[in-house]
């Protein structure tokens, strides 16, 4: 198990590389639930924090409304994968969701795009778009020279209870 302060910055730097993920959740009834999602991370050197921009009213928000929960995993072809197990917070207010609609709009690349090339995204007040606030208890990061070489490190991080 490594420091927060090891793995966050390396989580980042491949989870932005890569920029889409498969995002994991759990519908009512219990069955497991994917999607492609875009999450943009921003690491201040104590805390990890991803952010979704996202429908309000999607079936992951039904998902997540029963299970609050959400797994994301990045992977490219070189196989390096990272994965975020994550408690998840809708951002409702005007400023939080004028602020995550900022943070896509001004993001850096290739992660950062302008929410309103989203149909039905005219503006932070758009009742289609939401704000989904990731909260990481555990990071995995693997360089997929790990697998394929047995070189470099493999990175974890678990939020202490």
């Amino acid at each position: 198990m490594s420091a927060l302060s090891a793995v966050a910055p390396a989580f980042v730097q491949m989870a932005h590389r890569i920029v889409w993920c498969t995002a994991a959740s759990v519908d009512p009834s219990g069955a497991p639930r994917t999607r492609v999602l875009h999450p943009i991370w921003e690491f201040d050197g104590d805390t990890l924090t991803g952010w979704i921009a996202t429908s309000p009213a999607s079936p992951k928000a039904a998902d997540l409304a029963h299970e609050s929960r959400l797994s994301v995993t990045y992977w490219a072809p070189d196989h390096d994968t990272c994965t975020a197990d994550c408690d998840t917070v809708w951002e409702h207010g005007a400023d939080e969701r004028a602020a995550g609609w900022q943070r896509f709009a001004n993001g850096p690349a290739p992660v950062g795009y302008d929410p309103s090339t989203i149909p039905g995204w005219t503006s932070p007040e758009s009742p289609g778009f939401g704000i989904l606030r990731l909260e990481p208890v555990r990071l995995r990061v693997m360089p997929g020279s790990l697998m394929m070489a047995g070189i470099g490190e493999l990175l974890t991080w678990k939020k202490s209870s």
